[in-house]
């Protein structure tokens, strides 16, 4: 369990420059994803395709396509739909998460992605069949309260901050249909049919997208393409590569409201590079308080309940 969660700070850590490279990177918000998840996938193949597979716990043999039948005796068809559905998911979910930062700024599209442990709250339960957790509800109303205390800071944000709460919602389902998959399958393989899944939607969506949101151009510069390499390599692959073994320890929630620190480390590197300290007032560090003791008191509860096992 306590490498479990230090493979999940090192992967918070990660997406905190997420959002960095979301303002940085001049691309429109749909081509940005689509080129990184187009990137990732170039990645995964490399690394899955080329002997000796470099990946600790990942396949013994080189994967197929589609891939193996899983413990639930599903066929690899239908495997692969599965997939490339989640993938589609986390698709739609950068492109509202790309679209919030650049319709309001870094601090105010990670911050609303705090929200994704209310939504996974609500839903987990729902879609496992289990009780909804009043604890979790309790925690993720704090944070619901600190997004509302940030909501009404300034007018000029709330396209930003409404695009911002679509993309949490999509990253609870994700997250929720990820870990079910994540039982079952080697993460390396995971994230590449996944990256393929989303490639192929944002392919098949681009033109309408493009009509509608037209842009200058749909070719990176080159500081762009750097910027875009090393945002696949660092906070693609490797995230979700973390993300992905972590969830098969923890549960959805416990690794969503963590996740809830993210905002912390990218306010923090977008007041340095991005000057960003003199957009926000007061009314948007008592809510960044409140999302940080959310945090709190759920890494507490989850280390109370786990010392009895710990002892046994």
């Amino acid at each position: 369990m306590r490498q479990a969660f230090i493979k999940l700070h090192i992967s918070i850590l990660l997406a905190g420059f997420t959002g960095i490279f979301g303002k940085i990177i001049t691309l429109n918000e749909g081509l940005l994803v689509w080129y990184r998840m187009l990137i990732t996938a170039i990645i995964m193949l490399l690394v899955l395709f080329t002997p000796p597979n470099p990946l600790k716990g990942g396949l013994e043999k080189r994967p197929s396509f589609p891939p193996f039948r899983g413990s639930g005796g599903e066929s690899g068809g239908g495997m692969s739909f599965r997939m490339f559905g989640v993938g589609a998911l986390l698709a739609l979910h950068w492109v509202f998460f790309f679209g919030s930062i650049k319709a309001s700024n870094v601090s105010i599209g990670v911050i609303c992605f705090a929200l994704t442990g209310f939504f996974t709250a609500l839903l987990e339960p729902l879609m496992n069949k289990r009780r909804i957790s009043l604890k979790e509800v309790a925690f993720s109303l704090i944070t619901l309260l600190g997004i509302l205390l940030i909501f009404h800071f300034d007018a000029r944000y709330r396209t930003g901050i409404l695009l911002g709460i679509v993309s949490a919602l999509l990253a609870a389902l994700f997250t929720i249909t990820n870990k079910q998959l994540g039982k079952e399958y080697p993460s390396s393989v995971m994230l590449l049919y996944e990256m393929i899944g989303g490639f192929l939607l944002l392919s098949f969506l681009m033109p309408f997208y493009l009509y509608f949101f037209p842009t200058e151009s749909i070719i990176p510069t080159g500081k762009d393409f750097l910027y875009l390499l090393v945002f696949s390599v660092f906070c693609t692959a490797l995230l979700y590569l973390l993300q992905i073994d972590v969830l098969k320890t923890i549960s959805a929630f416990t690794v969503n409201l963590s996740y809830n620190l993210e905002p912390v480390y990218s306010i923090i590197i977008a007041m340095l590079f991005l000057g960003e300290a003199k957009e926000l007032n007061l009314y948007f560090y008592i809510g960044l308080g409140l999302i940080i003791l959310s945090v709190l008191l759920q890494s507490w509860n989850v280390w109370r309940t786990s010392q009895p096992i710990a002892s046994i």
